[in-house]
């Protein structure tokens, strides 16, 4: 189904737009992600940051570590931690997978973003990332450059 503008139910709660620059994504997965009833709200507003947040897999299970989502004001009694572990939720097969690629060396688990998917259920893309040295950042923002100096030249003539 196409996701964006054409379906009022997909929105973008939080994005991790660091991450592609930081570390050089191999490969992405969607979890599900436990969340209370004020932590759904507070995203539904849009206060989330995923930036310094990472995920972990520990004792057979995959956790969401330092995500944060802003106390929702409206709750009164049920409050929750703004930046307490979520449990995230993929098959035994995909969680071995991501042992095993957590395992290589230099492999992390990365956020990519937080979302609501057509049906309306908080999703979390998690990428399989490797981390970049200094010379492939400047490798990669030396090809985005040489790209939009291009595409100006074609427009020029």
């Amino acid at each position: 189904m196409a996701q964006g503008k054409s379906d009022p139910n997909y929105k973008v709660a939080a994005e991790n737009r660091r991450a592609r620059f930081d570390y050089a994504i191999e490969d992405d997965l969607e979890c599900g992600i436990i969340l209370e009833g004020s932590e759904v709200k507070s995203l539904r507003k849009g206060g989330a940051n995923i930036a310094e947040s990472y995920a972990a897999v520990e004792d057979g299970e995959l956790w969401l570590v330092n995500s944060y989502i802003a106390p929702y004001e409206q709750a009164k009694m049920f409050k929750h931690e703004e930046r307490r572990r979520r449990k995230l939720l993929v098959s035994r097969k995909e969680l071995a997978n991501l042992w095993n690629a957590t395992q290589r060396k230099g492999m992390t688990l990365v956020p990519l973003v937080l979302y609501f998917n057509h049906k309306g259920m908080a999703k979390i893309k998690i990428g399989i990332a490797k981390g970049k040295k200094l010379h492939d950042k400047r490798d990669t923002s030396a090809k985005r450059d040489w790209g939009r100096q291009k595409q100006r030249l074609l427009k020029q003539g």
